[in-house]
């Protein structure tokens, strides 16, 4: 079955007792047994819940994984992974990082004797130097947030074969349409499906899609036992979402590459970051590993000013100022300020996450209306 057809059929089947072609909202917190222990399958919907189980399926489908996991978040997904891990246990995670992650990580993980280190992936042999025998996960985000930095992902997993350690990767920004993790040797995908998989910004929610059965149902246990799933009413926006998803991410990324190019020639932005344009540095690798270059695109001034990026963000009309991004409208957020404040602002520099990056989530709009607002808010004729 081709990627447009999962997304619609990929793990569903008609609700058998009516012959619903969608799956219904089963609002329930429990299920009848027919003797102590007797059950259909479901007996509490912390453990399983038809309508987030249909989710489930159709994550597990798309993303070519065994077993599919739904959250109330994104950040409760990756809450999920961290607790496979041990005390003194120890985490590669690439250093361009939603900030989010990394407060995660640093704030709450690391006070449970966790271990964290930060590198650029740019470059695999960067991973291998600090690799440990206690190294038990690899952490990986492509493109990364905000810089829109890529990670080859067959390389990360060609250099741990063998070894007792994970790799998981946050596919959020690419989606299953673009890059499939788990064909590349992945253990782990995770994303924030808030974003694109629900597409319309009204849903909080994040998944996981593990490998194999085996790690999937530890993944399971951690689900049950920490009881942070998603209830079945975002389980069905979720999974209506995701019937759209090829149709929404061919548009975001030719809208992307049209914003990009023009961003590229505008004579007030010092540096576009976008994997679709061949100045991105790793423009081979997304050709490569991604189908599409995505609607996620970052830019710099010429003044270095951060002034003129707020400027610019408070002229915007048809753009949205807003958290989050993935959504069929175009937003547009200022990292250092906005979703990237918990990062210390030593490390956001040494990083290159200026206070003058604009990060644009490019919706499905008319490309052309999409134009004319950037070229009124940057106040040119350009």
């Amino acid at each position: 079955m081709n990627f447009n057809t999962k997304v619609i059929h990929g793990g569903q089947q008609h609700e058998p007792a009516t012959g619903a072609v969608n799956v219904p909202v089963f609002l329930t917190s429990t299920f009848a047994q027919k003797s102590p222990g007797v059950h259909s399958g479901y007996e509490y919907s912390r453990a399983a819940n038809p309508t987030r189980q249909a989710l489930e399926d159709s994550l597990a489908s798309i993303e070519n994984g065994a077993k599919g996991l739904a959250f109330g978040s994104g950040l409760a997904a990756i809450d999920c992974v961290l607790k496979l891990l041990n005390p003194g246990d120890e985490v590669v995670a690439v250093d361009d990082l939603y900030g989010g992650s990394y407060r995660m990580f640093t704030k709450l993980f690391q006070k449970y004797q966790l271990k964290f280190t930060f590198v650029s992936f740019d470059d695999v042999s960067k991973i291998a130097d600090v690799i440990t025998n206690e190294t038990k996960l690899i952490w990986l985000e492509t493109p990364t947030n905000p810089l829109m930095k890529l990670v080859d992902i067959k390389a990360v997993t060609e250099l741990v074969k063998g070894k007792d350690i994970l790799v998981a990767v946050d596919n959020t920004f690419a989606t299953p349409y673009i890059q499939r993790p788990i064909d590349l040797g992945t253990d782990i995908v995770m994303h924030s499906a808030t974003k694109y998989l629900g597409g319309h910004s009204d849903v909080i929610a994040g998944a996981l899609i593990a490998k194999n059965e085996e790690l999937g149902e530890k993944l399971h246990f951690i689900q049950f036992a920490s009881g942070g799933i998603l209830g079945p009413h975002d389980s069905y926006l979720v999974l209506r979402g995701i019937k759209t998803l090829a149709l929404r991410m061919q548009r975001h990324s030719e809208n992307g590459l049209e914003v990009a190019k023009y961003l590229q020639n505008h004579p007030a932005v010092e540096k576009v970051y976008y994997p679709g344009l061949e100045s991105h540095p790793q423009y081979d690798l997304a050709a490569k590993q991604m189908r599409e270059p995505g609607g996620m695109v970052s830019f710099t001034f010429k003044s270095g000013k951060k002034e003129d990026a707020i400027k610019f963000l408070e002229n915007l009309k048809v753009f949205t100022l807003a958290e989050s991004l993935g959504g069929v409208e175009s937003l547009a957020n200022h990292p250092t300020l906005m979703t990237h404040a918990s990062i210390p602002a030593e490390l956001r520099a040494e990083l290159g996450i200026t206070d003058d990056l604009v990060r644009l989530s490019v919706g499905i709009e008319d490309k052309e209306d999409l134009i004319d607002d950037l070229k009124q808010a940057f106040g040119s004729e350009h």
